[in-house]
């Protein structure tokens, strides 16, 4: 069946709190400074904890995105709120070595099409046709995805179906 689930990501539960932890840490400490010792320019102050107000947010929505988790399929690359991040069969290539622009414990996708732009702090980003994964995952199931990636693609073109 095309819907049988290969591999999942989840996030690590130690790097999320961290991650989530971290960004409220910095939303406190600038609100803190700006209430506190406000600079004499007040579009500092406003600047400050605008900062915060945004360090915050992206703390609540690291929390709320990392509760999620990824699924392959042979068809498609998906994350369990609905979004599909990739269709396998637009997958170009991968990259997950050390000097790859791509996000911590993870990996890039190349797609053949372009995508639209989205974020999922913490978790996976897309933009124009690169997709990727990783940050407060776990690795070894980043690592086993990847691999099962990797095998699909080679997969595909042996069978003569690469462009």
């Amino acid at each position: 069946m095309d819907d049988d689930i290969l591999a999942t990501i989840t996030a690590s539960a130690p790097r999320r709190v961290f991650g989530v932890g971290v960004l409220g840490l910095l939303g406190l400490m600038l609100i803190t400074v700006a209430l506190s010792k406000p600079p004499s320019n007040p579009a500092w102050a406003v600047f400050l904890l605008g900062l915060g107000a945004g360090a915050f947010w992206m703390a609540y929505r690291m929390w709320d995105v990392t509760q999620h988790r990824l699924e392959l399929t042979e068809t498609q690359l998906r994350s369990t709120d609905g979004t599909v991040l990739a269709q396998v069969s637009d997958i170009q290539s991968m990259d997950r070595g050390m000097f790859a622009f791509k996000p911590s414990n993870g990996f890039m996708l190349k797609l053949n099409s372009k995508t639209t732009r989205r974020w999922r702090p913490g978790f996976w980003w897309s933009l124009g046709g690169r997709v990727g994964v990783g940050g407060v995952t776990s690795a070894p199931q980043t690592k086993a995805m990847a691999e099962i990636i990797s095998a699909m693609i080679a997969q595909r073109q042996v069978d003569g179906g690469a462009a």
